[in-house]
């Protein structure tokens, strides 16, 4: 964990995101499931998408993190506040292996100069922002 203040926004959980959050703090990487279908969901929705429930349920059910990229970009411009060190970095569009279809965005932490595919496979890691605080990223995987 880093002792050194950050200057990046910090999440800020609410009623439905505080358990993503706080399994995030431990480096544990969680997706909201439907409690009828059991389909993932992330974010979760107030209406579950794949089975029409308005009374979802949600429960964070830890996931393995793996998965592929379906897409990055590279930043060059902070265009928040605190992430202008950072600078540039890339993002991956990820899906992950749980299902079909659940997407997650992070950051890639591999740095720049590693060549990047469609279809590379990545897993979850965390950047620890703040004492108990750490937000979800992927690194390039050893597969």
């Amino acid at each position: 964990m880093t002792d050194e203040p950050t200057s990046r926004p910090l999440p800020v959980p609410d009623a439905v995101s505080a358990p993503f959050w706080q399994a995030a703090a431990c480096h544990e990487l969680t997706m909201a499931q439907c409690g009828n279908c059991s389909t993932f969901s992330y974010p979760p929705d107030p209406v579950c998408l794949a089975c029409g429930s308005f009374e979802p349920g949600w429960q964070f059910v830890p996931v393995s993190g793996k998965g592929r990229i379906l897409s990055w970009t590279v930043v060059r411009q902070a265009l928040i506040p605190g992430v202008a060190d950072l600078l540039p970095y890339v993002t991956v569009d990820v899906e992950l292996d749980e299902q079909p279809g659940l997407r997650m965005v992070a950051r890639l932490l591999d740095g720049m100069d590693v060549p990047l595919a469609l279809d590379d496979r990545v897993e979850a890691c965390f950047e620890d922002l703040a004492p108990g605080v750490a937000v979800p990223a992927f690194r390039l995987a050893d597969e």
